[in-house]
């Protein structure tokens, strides 16, 4: 379960106190230490002592308590957020349950209310400052042994008493805060924390905001979030989990303020003063544009006719091409070319938009036959490409090559020696009958991408869906220029076009820091190239910023790299980058399991052997060119290149423990994925790991080996750790001098963290 421990306070913390014995029992016992249960107690009809026993969260057995429902409303006008809390839990076991509930604040924040309600009758509580806190988090974690709540030391509290809970009875919590939301950057950040140790029957959360100035950018780290914009000054955006989950991210949201017609807002991160940092760029046009300044385009459609796709494909191919000619804008052309053993065209060259009707009655006149030339078939689309205009080929196929060139790589060489550059191509592998390799080296060479539709999915839909995002293209030929500050490793490594609408997301490394930067975005509109100049920028020097951008760049870096593996073959180089990034990021794929199957996968030992298992696996990558396991390996990688955000933000219940997943959630099928075309499609389920668990506590990764939550960047090897016994005085007074161990020691009683290169562990007695 990934913890997120730049958050301030912590959704369903509970802290109770249970009745766990009687006066009879405690009497007998009265020179034996009391055993911790393993199960909910059976209560006698008699006096009851209560020994109260602090348990942030973690039950000993966790059916005591259920979350029936958490639901969260945030409305943020002008920077100022308001966030409204309503859950309730149940007592499940077969005692009673009293005690205290504890909630962690953020320190700017400002309760308005925490109500409790007990039979009807609410009851109020107080507000803890932060000393009160500490002392509270204290005397849990010294004397139960649960150090939990050590990363919100320095926080404020809200703290409720929780009176007797009968068994099967239910108590409902309310709770409502506001702060002020700064903006840095121009981007305005939103955080809720959703970590949680229990499982939440119903799980639900939206975010209203409006303000006076227009909003641009909006973004999601964390979770994929569907968005509602009426106007351009406001947005509302949530989601709701489909089922039981326990949430392992929080919820994370940005959005920025509008100053130009094309926006742009930066986020950076550095480990350390010393070290290359990391930066997120998020360019975001606007959301419509008038229809002048809407780019004339070209539009070619080239579809596969051959007798494999008769039927229902055909049916639903002829519809993907009659929502793409009915769209046209007034200033644009088109032709259609559809290919079988050879090929015909609706046109000999480009048609005006008032054509697209009479294109339509002729592509449904036809009926599919013949076998499949696809180097034909694309030379002749690429012939037709004005290079004075935006050019976009629609390319849909459901087969391997049989007729004319069948030879890949010499396709693929035919293809670019054809090749202008303002031709944009666009794949649509349908079925798995497809040379994945060809229609990926084809759309990645052109500017493009590739939509695998798979057997269960229309191809309507997915033509008509990515059509409308790419159907009003505001900018070509993007190119930025950073002011002098050195970028490398950024990804995607080829801009895309801007379209209205669409927001380009770019991660990459930076070497040093800089103040009041102007960073450049030039391309070419309306035949025209045109900059657009965004200054006061500034990209991080010292340390500190936003650890999850670190974790976003390596899975873009592991995906690329996996791709040439793909597409190109096995190098060392590829496979010891790819081994030491998702060793030091966690990052999980089919190809670096080892990383959950290695015991001793820090040792320089165990890192050879992870060598050997990717050399293996990648042979097998390289090999895969067609067929269902090829196409979930090209979804899965492009899922990886594209990725938005963090990964998979919440276990589906009952879920794996503690293990960070590396692809994000799957964006909806056929959708335009932050950064790149069709992430994993709608039923794509990231593969489900058994072996060492995995956790992420800021930009660190943590490996459970045998009992030990072990930093990634430890080197059993050449490092000797300093151990602290677990609750010594010597532990808390080096919490006291490094504070910032906290979060990390919130792991357990058995941890090894290094810090500015020295190495801690925490040991039991």
């Amino acid at each position: 379960m990934q913890r997120r421990t730049t958050a301030f306070f912590l959704a369903l913390l509970f802290v109770f106190a249970l009745t766990l014995t009687s006066v009879a029992s405690v009497t007998a016992q009265a020179n034996t230490p009391v055993p911790t249960p393993t199960g909910p107690p059976t209560m006698p009809p008699t006096e009851l002592t209560v020994e109260r026993v602090w348990t942030p969260g973690v039950f000993t057995d966790p059916s005591w308590l259920t979350v029936d429902f958490h639901r969260v409303r945030a409305t943020i006008n002008d920077q100022l957020a308001t966030t409204t809390i309503d859950l309730q839990f149940t007592n499940t076991g077969d005692g009673l349950a009293e005690g205290t509930f504890v909630f962690p604040l953020p320190d700017n924040a400002a309760v308005d209310r925490l109500t409790m309600f007990i039979d009807g009758e609410a009851f109020d509580a107080k507000i803890l400052t932060a000393e009160e806190a500490r002392g509270i988090y204290d005397e849990i974690v010294r004397q139960y042994r649960d150090p939990a709540l050590l990363e919100y030391i320095g926080t404020q509290a809200i703290q409720a008493n929780v009176f007797p809970i009968p068994p099967g009875e239910s108590r409902r919590v309310q709770i409502d805060y506001s702060q002020l939301l700064p903006v840095e950057n121009g981007l305005v950040e939103y955080v809720y924390p959703l970590t949680t140790t229990r499982v939440v029957e119903q799980l639900s959360l939206s975010v209203e905001v409006t303000g006076s100035t227009p909003i641009a950018t909006i973004y999601s780290p964390s979770h994929q979030i569907a968005v509602s914009r009426e106007d351009e000054t406001s947005f509302r955006a949530g989601f709701e989990a489909p089922t039981a989950v326990v949430a392992d991210q929080d919820f994370t949201l940005y959005y920025g303020v509008a100053s130009e017609d094309i926006n742009v807002s930066l986020l950076t991160y550095k480990e350390s003063a010393g070290a290359d940092g990391y930066f997120l760029l998020l360019v975001q046009p606007p959301l419509e544009v008038d229809t002048e300044a809407v780019q004339p385009k070209d539009i070619i459609l080239v579809i596969d006719q051959s007798g494999s796709m008769m039927g229902q494909k055909w049916t639903q191919a002829q519809a993907a091409a009659a929502y793409v000619l009915e769209n046209l804008n007034p200033q644009d052309r088109f032709n259609v070319i559809v290919f079988s053993t050879g090929y015909r065209q609706y046109a000999a060259e480009l048609q005006n938009a008032d054509q697209a009707s009479d294109a339509v009655q002729w592509v449904n006149s036809l009926y599919a036959e013949g076998g499949t030339d696809i180097n034909l078939a694309l030379l002749t689309a690429l012939e037709q490409v004005d290079v004075e205009r935006p050019a976009t080929i629609l390319f849909m196929t459901d087969g391997l090559p049989s007729e004319g060139v069948t030879d890949r790589d010499s396709i693929i060489a035919n293809v670019r020696a054809e090749a202008k550059p303002n031709a944009r191509i666009f794949s649509f592998g349908v079925g798995d009958d497809v040379n994945t390799i060809l229609l990926d080296s084809v759309a990645q060479g052109f500017g493009g991408a590739t939509a695998y539709v798979r057997p269960t999915q229309r191809i309507d839909e997915e033509m008509a869906s990515l059509y409308t995002k790419i159907s009003s293209p505001v900018l070509s030929d993007v190119a930025l220029d950073f002011g002098g500050v050195l970028t490398e490793l950024q990804y995607p490594q080829e801009l895309t076009d801007l379209f209205a609408g669409e927001q380009l997301i770019l991660v990459g490394r930076y070497r040093t820091g800089a103040e009041d930067v102007t960073i450049s975005l030039t391309g070419r509109t309306q035949g025209e190239t045109v900059t657009y100049a965004f200054d006061e920028l500034s990209f991080r020097d010292n340390a500190g910023g936003e650890a999850f951008i670190a974790r976003l760049w390596a899975q873009r870096r592991i995906g690329e790299l996996l791709d040439e593996v793909r597409l190109n073959g096995e190098d060392p180089e590829l496979v010891d980058s790819i081994v030491s990034l998702s060793i030091r990021f966690g990052i999980i794929t089919p190809y670096t399991s080892f990383l959950i199957e290695e015991d001793d996968i820090l040792s320089q030992r165990g890192q050879e052997r992870a060598r050997e298992e990717a050399s293996e696996s990648f042979d097998d990558l390289a090999e895969m060119e067609s067929g269902s396991a090829a196409v979930d390996s090209a979804v899965d990688i492009q899922a990886l290149r594209s990725s938005g955000g963090a990964p998979a933000p919440m276990s589906v219940v009952p879920a794996m423990t503690s293990v960070a997943m590396p692809l994000p959630t799957a964006s909806p099928a056929g959708t335009m994925a932050p950064g790149g075309f069709n992430s994993a499609p709608a039923d794509f389920t990231p593969p489900q790991p058994a072996g060492n668990a995995i956790q992420t506590v800021g930009d660190k990764t943590f490996i459970e080996l045998e009992g030990v939550w072990t930093d990634t960047t430890f080197e059993p090897d050449t490092m000797t750790a300093q151990e602290v016994v677990f609750l010594s005085d010597a532990y808390f007074d080096l919490l006291d001098t490094l504070p910032e161990l906290a979060r990390y020691f919130a792991l357990g009683e058995n941890v090894i963290v290094v810090v500015e290169g020295i190495a801690y562990e925490v040991v039991s007695e």
